[in-house]
């Protein structure tokens, strides 16, 4: 693999990285709605409506801090990973966490560079990729590490790139129940078991363009070139499935979605909320930022 593949390489496990990382634990701001989901469920002989019950768990959700993941991504044909580790959001996204590339043609390049697992390190402006001994020694200068900060990722993706900075400096695992609220579409399934734990069963329809620029309180031309940006990709509404525990705590998402390249889903299951999370920057000796490996590339 030539050092031009291996830098466009680097690019898109880089941008999937972002998209993984902040679905896996979501993002954005409390967003009020009117209570106009249909449905109610018993509790303690009570009368709750979705709305207000998913207002709890938001509340609930957002207050624990830490949460282990197991997180699986299918964004079409492009890449598929399987992730897991520790995430927090008390201020802005953190994490430490593997991911391992099982599919897509990006799971074939990764394969070029000799290795499908990559480390991730979530830090509040932005991210760490370990690309391996492979591509330090061919297109990363000898360093292992890929920087990518969320001012660069704002500079070079337009109004997207402004959604999700914006959305990644206020994370919490809990946007599709946000989600939801915004959209005022949920409604109770039932109850289910989820790895043995009682659960309550949610599931809404969200329009993403819609919530992403609402959330990233965008101006009016930077919400229509986002609407455009979605379009072009070939997303406009989102189904969301939760699944939610006694405590009102987050127990699994499941998200899905249409996209030009194929279908778009997540699965991602939480637990151990509160657990211990301290996340290390790369030495700078080992780091090379995603700005100066693209100002490498050949033109074309």
């Amino acid at each position: 693999m030539d050092s031009r593949t291996m830098r466009r390489t680097g690019r898109s496990i880089a941008v999937a990285a972002a998209l993984t990382g902040l679905a896996a634990c979501g993002s954005g701001d409390d967003t009020s709605s009117a209570d106009k989901a249909g449905g109610s469920k018993d509790k303690g002989g009570i009368k709750v409506s979705p709305i207000a019950a998913l207002r709890s768990v938001d509340s609930s959700t957002d207050e624990a801090d830490t949460a282990r993941v197991e997180v699986s991504t299918v964004m079409g044909s492009q890449i598929s990973t399987d992730m897991k580790g520790v995430m927090g959001w008390s201020d802005g996204l953190t994490g430490d966490v593997r991911a391992t590339i099982t599919g897509g043609t990006q799971a074939a390049q990764m394969k070029q560079l000799g290795q499908t697992r990559i480390d991730y390190r979530y830090l509040k402006n932005g991210f760490y990729a370990n690309m391996g001994d492979k591509f330090a020694a061919q297109a990363g200068g000898g360093k292992h590490w890929i920087e990518y900060d969320y001012e660069t990722l704002e500079e070079m993706s337009g109004a997207a790139g402004t959604a999700l900075k914006d959305q990644a400096q206020k994370t919490t695992p809990n946007q599709s129940v946000k989600m939801l609220l915004a959209s005022g579409d949920v409604r109770r399934v039932g109850k289910e078991k989820v790895r043995g734990t009682e659960t309550t069963h949610y599931r809404g329809t969200v329009d993403i363009a819609d919530f992403t620029g609402k959330n990233a309180d965008l101006d009016e031309r930077r919400l229509t070139e986002l609407k455009e940006q979605f379009r072009q990709a070939g997303m406009s509404t989102e189904t969301i499935d939760l699944w939610v525990d006694g405590d009102n705590l987050l127990v699994k998402k499941v998200e899905k979605a249409d996209m030009k390249t194929g279908a778009f889903s997540q699965t991602a299951y939480y637990s151990d909320y509160g657990t211990p999370l301290s996340v290390e920057k790369p030495p700078a000796s080992d780091t090379v930022s995603f700005k100066d490996l693209m100002n490498k590339q050949p033109a074309g």
